[in-house]
């Protein structure tokens, strides 16, 4: 059997006798589709490995230039590519071509590489820091090969080679080993194709950019373990992610996790008063944003028992149920989505509508939304905070304020928490003693405002405590902050001049740094002219 080529220092070539094949599936059909790619022996990720160590090894007489230059290359090839890499992310995923894939993802996708460019040539994300007294210097540095796993919800801007992920690590310094995510091979393959010829057109050196498409699990285990291996960056689900996590812990490794977040939202009574038609379309809206696949989904809602949160819950089941259902990623979707729903059944969840997997050529299943008393989310607060990846929530009716809080302590770890209050202040006594609780909880915390818009900005913070994600330190959106995930802390101590790294020098062309002078830590801009 014929399958499509991994991508091996800078050759495209058939997988070392693969030890199993797999194809994409159209989630509008159901049916499989032509191309069959491999699953890698670890034989093939031993050859990625050795050729990006010898990368790493070129890269060190590289002007930081040029990688910025790869990272601009990269977006204009796959801006010229977007007719063919939409319509191919659309078979794949079911996402629509418009606006979704073409006028959102896409320019999103190109943005990120470019703000990486920059932040690859500013050279600020390198934090050089100089005490001038004692002469010792210090700045973030290139970590070596950097692992991507990523998801199958953005075929373009979480990509493994050509994502958030892909830009922070390479605008670092890095050379990236990319393991496709399977449910959008051919995608992935077509983004392989624009990255090495940005690659060639630059000079960088081959193993820059590689990939692969299928591990068995234990060869994954065993990559992300590797003394070779600088870090790893994966998005996905948890059970996967605490499993690489534990391999990789064992092996003094350093990886970064998005694995699993629910985002509560908390409506205050003041707000709910004041608008709750308004709110009411907002959130379905976020709700069922990309049927529900979103990291940033509204999964739960926390209101105060009452006449108008009744109300509430009222126009937004109807809004449920008479909003046409999207087409889902593929069959695990469904699937995933109704044991999470039978869990949260199981522990005290009333189904007020949906429930139900839809019989039909896609897959797609009812929008569902269910609802728990307090006194029942906080006897099972675990299972009550399932994460069903889709268009699903569940409303906690707290029988008073009190309650509420009790209710914010026992959340998890998430990405995100939004806290919905009167506009003129009516909320602000109670909101006072909540936000503390939910601040403490959430990576990025909003105000009247849903989750699901994720902003690509040097202030962002798509992270959390755990189980959002592994680390709650870092952010794998916001240039250049998510470039630290895939750095070393490197310090020189009276090395001379002519020997320490261009950010360190007294004559830094670079620009920003921080430096100790006259007794005090001052940042200065030091450009030395002639």
């Amino acid at each position: 059997m014929s399958y499509q080529p991994v991508m091996i220092d800078g050759v495209w070539q058939q997988a070392y006798e693969p030890v199993d094949y797999f194809v994409a599936t159209n989630p509008y059909t159901r049916e499989s589709l032509s191309d069959c790619f491999p699953v890698s022996t670890f034989a093939d990720v031993d050859l990625a490995l050795k050729a990006a160590q010898k990368a790493v090894m070129e890269l060190r007489t590289i002007s930081p230039d040029v990688i910025a230059c790869f990272l601009e290359k990269y977006a204009e090839f796959i801006e010229e590519r977007a007719d063919e890499l939409v319509e191919s992310a659309h078979i794949e995923t079911g996402l629509p071509e418009e606006p979704r894939l073409r006028s959102v993802e896409l320019p999103r996708t190109t943005d990120q590489l470019r703000q990486a460019a920059h932040a690859a040539r500013d050279r600020s994300w390198c934090h050089a820091t100089i005490d001038t007294k004692m002469n010792i210097r210090s700045k973030y540095s290139s970590i070596g090969p950097v692992a991507i796993f990523g998801p199958n919800n953005f075929p373009f801007a979480f990509n493994s080679i050509a994502g958030g992920d892909f830009a922070s690590a390479i605008a670092a310094g890095n050379p990236v080993i990319a393991k496709a995510n399977t449910g959008h091979p051919r995608t992935t393959k077509i983004l392989g194709e624009a990255s090495f010829e940005a690659v060639k057109a630059v000079g960088l050196p081959d193993g820059m950019v590689q990939l692969l498409y299928r591990l068995k699990p234990k060869d994954g285990f065993k990559f992300v373990s590797h003394p070779m291996l600088g870090a790893t960056g994966f998005t996905g689900s948890k059970k996967a992610g605490l499993q690489l996590k534990e391999a990789a812990d064992k092996a003094g490794k350093p990886i970064y996790l998005e694995m699993s977040s629910i985002n509560p939202v908390f409506m205050l009574p003041g707000a709910l008063e004041e608008r709750y038609r308004e709110i009411c379309v907002e959130f379905f809206n976020s709700c069922s944003l990309g049927a529900g696949q979103f990291c940033t989904n509204p999964g739960l809602v926390i209101m105060i028992n009452g006449k108008t949160s009744e109300k509430f819950i009222d126009e937004v089941a109807a809004l449920f149920r008479e909003t046409p259902e999207e087409v889902l990623l593929g069959a695990e979707g469904t699937a995933g989505i109704d044991r999470a729903i039978h869990i949260m059944q199981q522990h005290g969840a009333e189904l007020i509508t949906g429930g139900k997997e839809l019989q039909g050529n896609g897959y797609s299943y009812e929008n569902t939304l269910l609802r728990v008393p307090g006194d029942m989310f906080i006897k099972n607060p675990h299972e009550l905070q399932t994460e069903a990846f889709g268009t699903v929530s569940l409303m906690v009716i707290a029988r008073d304020l009190d309650q509420m809080l009790s209710i914010t302590n026992k959340l998890e770890g998430n990405l995100t928490g939004c806290i919905y209050s009167h506009t003129q202040g009516e909320d602000d006594k109670f909101y006072n003693r909540l936000e503390p609780l939910l601040r403490a909880k959430v990576g990025r915390l909003l105000n009247d405002k849903m989750p699901t818009g994720v902003a690509v900005t040097p202030a962002m913070n798509h992270g959390g405590p755990y189980p959002a994600t592994g680390h709650p330190g870092f952010t794998s959106v916001g240039i250049p902050a998510s470039m630290l995930r895939f750095a070393v802390l490197q310090c020189y101590d009276n090395v001379r001049q002519h020997r320490l790294p261009p950010e360190l020098q007294n004559k830094n062309p670079t620009g920003k740094m921080w430096r100790f002078v006259a007794g005090k830590w001052t940042q200065a801009d030091i450009i030395h002219k002639g």
